[in-house]
């Protein structure tokens, strides 16, 4: 028993694994710290209220957690750490909500925009068929299927991306059956849904499905398969990673 018992340990690191493993550490470090500066400084040039904001938050947070301790603790020093944590917090917060507006606000309007939302920012549990329809104009529409249904989300120029969502519609209630079909056109036209708003519009519908009636309208719509849709090919939301809907499109073509 001893012995099986010694054996089980787990091998003690040799002196050149930690070191490698406190480079890994530190290398990842730095890399979020890039990131988190890259975010600041992006934000920063798209947002001018954003470092008032910060400190506006952030001492206000501070300031009340300290006077409602204070009052409390009946100290002056106690309180302090409390403050300047909720102050942090505070300043945190704003930051991100800041950031993902200005995010929003830069890519709203390029090429790709919804399907780079809908890949990165989505929550849940969506099943995502990018670019099953599109056009030489650079419009393209976008499958979700989830618990509230079926979701076509189009984008391009509106007078072509309307009919093209219709069209999708059209295909998909063929095989969708009582399913629930909605459908948006991400834009900042008439009618148009706005892109920091999808998300939220998404989260808000109603759940209509249960798990195993979602597997199997996605089984369903798979065999309707995708055309050739063109990828769009211009500026791309700075940040944003579209390998995701390149591959999409590449094994389609």
């Amino acid at each position: 028993m001893a012995k099986s018992a010694r054996s089980s340990k787990p091998a003690k690191l040799s002196r050149a694994e930690k070191k490698a493993a406190r480079g890994a550490k530190r290398a990842q470090r730095r890399e979020t710290w890039r990131s988190v500066r890259q975010t600041f400084t992006i934000t920063r040039e798209n947002d001018a209220r954003l470092i008032p904001y910060l400190v506006l938050f952030g001492v206000v947070g501070a300031a009340v957690t300290y006077v409602l301790l204070l009052l409390l603790l009946d100290s002056a020093v106690a309180p302090i750490p409390f403050a300047v944590f909720v102050g942090l917090i505070g300043a945190l917060v704003t930051f991100n909500r800041r950031a993902q507006r200005a995010m929003y606000s830069q890519a709203e309007g390029q090429p790709g925009a919804a399907g780079w939302l809908l890949q990165n920012q989505l929550r849940g549990d969506w099943r995502l068929t990018q670019a099953v329809a599109g056009t030489t104009q650079l419009d393209v529409v976008h499958r979700l299927v989830g618990r509230p249904g079926i979701v076509l989300v189009g984008e391009g120029a509106p007078h072509r991306v309307r009919g093209l969502v219709a069209q999708e519609k059209k295909k998909v209630a063929r095989v969708a059956g009582d399913t629930p079909i909605y459908d948006i056109v991400v834009g900042t036209g008439e009618g148009d849904m706005r892109l920091a708003k999808v998300r939220t519009y998404l989260l808000k519908l109603p759940a209509n499905l249960s798990k195993d009636q979602v597997r199997a309208v996605e089984k369903r719509l798979a065999a309707l398969g995708g055309g050739r849709p063109p990828m769009p090919q211009g500026p791309m939301p700075q940040g944003a990673k579209m390998r995701n809907v390149q591959r999409t499109v590449r094994r389609r073509s």
